[in-house]
């Protein structure tokens, strides 16, 4: 500790009874603000371990990125403490008042925890468990400084008061550390939890030998897909899909314990992985039937490490469907078309045109998009969608082709297509006041983003993109954000970036490919973007807006 409190001599002599009154009354304000700041502070971190995962290699990496905010509060921290030793040498109840501020303002002056957030923390009894572990690490630590103050300086003594304090604010520092001990605490207990409810939704997909899995994964338009083809199927069986972004283990075995039924057909299971054998654990709870591979690329580089990772994960769903089961991929996807399977495998493809489902006389524009498509039988039949883009008919052709082998009529499948509706935040058309807005706000990636940057360029009007680019593409972000500034560049009449740090690589792009400096923007933040799209005159022409992507909290 550096801190004067620490030079008093053991056994201090006790403060007189008057002085000893006002110096316990000092004592427990401070506390209290030292115990609500441990709360805020708690709060905060457990939110972003919640939207890390819970992975500890995760939320370091968000502390190293965040560190300036903390190294500010171990400056508040040690300034307090030498304004309480201050206090404990002069009994002056000046240095004590200016430390009840100081911490005041070192954790709730500048408190991130207090906007409001994107995805709010959700109190999950996980999240609960862990609360409850860390205050009692909390006010464990601070029953030993109470005891050691009294011990070493006396119970009634100021450098005791102080010496307290001082270890109260250096445990609210410790917040993030505090929280990974207690992730570990209650390790254990977790994993039986979790394995009891995996048993359990392995249990009902076994009792329900009739249901037809459906598992869809890869690195881009899985959820699209998911959407897309629950729709098709929806017109001639019982459907369930896993809801929003439950593609993870827990969260497709939250949707079988709460949603499957026995009168469900099929299952339209979503798979998402960050990391090694995520997708396998997945295939292990619902054992798919059917797999779709839609694509395989660069995304969450960072926590895969490599594309062999990358790649490997997704098969992970090809090497879980049966032998007598059929695996669908995206033969536009050079990656995806490179690895060779032993299953029975279905090609679609918008771009090649060797493939067993491949769209022919497609036409796409702002009002949606129309094809024809033939069938393995000889037949053929005429799609119209309202989707837009071109990569949205590559997805609906897979989609087509896993209804296909489910047996659904064509023109079933043509009846509900013409019903889709572009998935929340992938492509979404926003009539506003502000003007046309093409809503692609969902985790951007390298080809997502191009493809979104082509459908603006569809629309008549002034092309104007609202992005604070591309994240989670490890050691190749840098340069996939750059290469994705030079296309925007090519798109846009406007470009407005979010971040003056993050978006540096695509600004680099941009100039590169001699957009006008004028034209180009950048902005702390989404409001402030906004403002710029609003204060851009456009008379003759309507405002086209593409939101590409929208940075999760923990960025």
């Amino acid at each position: 500790m550096n801190s004067t409190a620490f030079l008093i001599e053991s056994k201090a002599p006790a403060v007189s009874a008057g002085a000893g009154t006002s110096a316990l009354i000092f004592f427990i304000c401070y506390l209290i603000m030292e115990t609500a700041g441990f709360a805020s502070l708690l709060i905060y971190y457990m939110h972003m371990f919640q939207l890390n995962s819970y992975k500890a290699d995760e939320q370091l990496r968000f502390m190293r990125a965040n560190v300036g905010s903390l190294l500010g509060r171990v400056m508040g921290v040690l300034l307090g403490m030498i304004l309480l030793g201050i206090w404990a040498v002069t009994e002056s109840p000046v240095p004590v008042l200016f430390a009840i501020l100081l911490q005041f303002m070192t954790f709730w002056g500048n408190r991130p925890w207090a906007r409001r957030a994107k995805r709010p923390l959700v109190y999950t009894g996980r999240v609960k468990r862990l609360f409850v572990t860390t205050g009692l690490l909390y006010l464990l630590g601070m029953a030993l400084a109470v005891t050691a103050g009294v011990r070493i300086f006396g119970s009634r003594s100021l450098s005791g008061f102080a010496f307290s304090c001082e270890i109260g604010a250096l445990l609210c520092l410790l917040v993030p550390f505090l929280l990974f001990i207690s992730n570990a605490l209650n390790h254990p207990m977790e994993e039986a939890i979790n394995n009891r409810f995996i048993n359990e939704a392995k249990g009902i997909v076994a009792s329900m030998p009739n249901l037809t899995v459906i598992g869809i994964t890869g690195s881009f338009g899985k959820t699209s897909t998911k959407y897309f083809l629950t729709k098709l199927l929806s017109g001639s069986y019982n459907v369930l899909m896993t809801p929003g972004n439950y593609n993870t283990v827990l969260g497709v075995t939250k949707t079988v314990r709460e949603q499957l039924k026995a009168t469900h057909e099929i299952f339209v299971c979503e798979m998402g992985a960050r990391r090694v054998k995520e997708i396998k654990g997945v295939c292990d709870i619902v054992n798919p039937d059917m797999g779709v591979i839609t694509s395989i690329g660069a995304q969450h580089l960072e926590t895969f490490g490599s594309m062999e990772n990358i790649i490997r994960t997704k098969l992970e769903l090809a090497d879980a469907v049966p032998p007598d089961g059929r695996v669908f991929l995206n033969f536009d996807n050079a990656i995806r078309r490179s690895q060779k399977l032993d299953k029975s495998v279905v090609s679609y493809g918008l771009e090649n045109e060797h493939v067993d489902f491949h769209p022919e006389n497609v036409r796409v524009s702002e009002q949606g998009s129309a094809f024809d498509i033939s069938f393995p039988d000889g037949s053929s039949a005429h799609f119209v969608t309202p989707l837009i883009g071109a990569h949205n008919v590559l997805n609906l052709a897979g989609c087509i082709a896993v209804a296909y082998y489910m047996k659904v009529p064509a023109e079933v499948m043509v009846r509900q297509a013409k019903h889709l509706e572009a998935v929340p935040h992938r492509l979404q058309l926003v009539k506003s006041a502000r003007g046309i807005i093409i809503d692609d706000a969902y985790n951007s990636n390298p080809a997502g983003a191009k493809a979104a940057l082509e459908t603006l360029g569809m629309f008549e009007g002034l092309h104007i993109l609202v992005t604070p680019g591309m994240v989670e593409l490890g050691e190749q972000q840098y340069a996939l954000n750059r290469t994705f500034g030079v296309q925007a560049a090519k798109h846009c009449d406007y470009i407005v970036l979010v971040g003056l740090r993050q978006t540096e690589p695509i600004a680099e792009g941009v100039r590169s490919a001699g957009f006008s400096e004028e034209r180009l923007f950048i902005v702390s933040d989404l409001s402030e973007g906004l403002e710029r799209v609003d204060a851009i005159k456009s008379p003759d022409q309507p405002k086209i807006i593409l939101l590409e992507n929208d940075l999760p909290d923990n960025y």
